[in-house]
């Protein structure tokens, strides 16, 4: 893809994403245009149809999944403290008469 397709590309989902405000049938229309490579070397018949629009996650089941996230994290965290350290003679220990 050259900068300038790029450029057209991006462009167009800037300005037509249903997520902005556009119309999704003339989005996923648009990007199967725009995904249709041209020139000597495509093919005649390359149609694509990956574009899936899914809905967003209810409120309810995001807090749960942060709240999930947040008590992994924080019993990893703990687990990681209350572990002996594997090397106590390590570089990075001192002893217990240094000043």
């Amino acid at each position: 893809m050259t900068p300038e397709e790029r450029a057209a590309y991006r462009a167009f989902v800037r300005e037509n994403h249903p997520d902005r405000g556009g119309d999704a049938d003339a989005f996923v229309a648009g990007l199967a245009q725009l995904r249709t490579p041209t020139g000597p070397a495509a093919p005649d018949d390359t149609t694509r149809d990956d574009v899936v629009f899914v809905r967003d996650v209810p409120l309810p089941a995001r807090i749960a999944v942060a709240l999930l996230r947040t008590v992994r994290r924080h019993r990893r965290d703990r687990l990681d403290r209350l572990r002996p350290d594997p090397d106590p003679d390590g570089p990075t220990s001192q002893s217990r008469s240094a000043p």
